[in-house]
C-alpha cells in the first residue's frame, strides 16, 4: 500500500468540497505540470462512479482514473475500488483549523511504487495549495 498525506488549513466544509466537486478537482488534480484533468465525473455515494479523464497538454497521453465508491462517510471518509479492481481510501481528520487528508491506495504493477507516491503527493500538495490559495 501506498499512503500520502497533508494538512490542510481550512473548514473541513471547504476542504470536502473542494475535494469531491467537479469544477474544484479539474483545478488540483493535477501532478506533472505537463498534465491536466480534462473532465470530471463524480457520483459522491456508496455505489456511486467517478471517472477523471487525465491526460498531457500535448495530447500525447490520456487515461481514466476511474472506479466506484464503496463507502463514503460525509466530511470524514470515502472508500473506493478502481475499475482494475485496487482499492483506496481517503480520510479526513479535522483540527481545530486544519484538516489532515491521508489516501491510501495499492499499487499498479506497471509503474514503480516511488513513482506513483510522488505523483500522488504531488497531486494531494497541488490540493493544499488550490484550497489555501482561494
Amino acid at each position: 500500500m501506498i499512503t500520502v498525506h497533508n494538512t490542510i488549513h481550512a473548514s473541513i466544509d471547504k476542504v470536502w468540497d473542494y475535494w469531491t466537486l467537479p469544477e474544484h478537482i479539474k483545478n488540483w488534480n493535477i501532478a506533472p505540470e505537463d498534465w491536466y484533468t480534462q473532465d470530471v465525473e463524480n457520483d459522491l455515494k456508496a455505489g456511486g462512479k467517478f471517472n477523471y479523464k487525465m491526460a498531457k497538454k500535448d495530447g500525447s497521453l490520456s487515461f481514466d482514473f476511474e472506479g466506484e465508491y464503496t463507502k463514503v462517510e460525509n466530511l470524514s471518509l470515502i472508500v473506493y475500488k478502481l475499475t482494475d479492481n485496487r482499492i483506496g481510501r481517503v480520510s479526513f481528520e479535522k483540527d481545530e483549523n486544519t484538516v489532515k487528508i491521508t489516501e491510501t491506495f495499492e499499487p499498479t504493477k506497471e509503474d514503480s511504487e516511488s513513482m506513483q507516491k510522488l505523483w500522488c503527493q504531488t497531486v494531494i500538495d497541488n490540493f493544499k495549495k488550490y484550497v489555501e490559495g482561494v
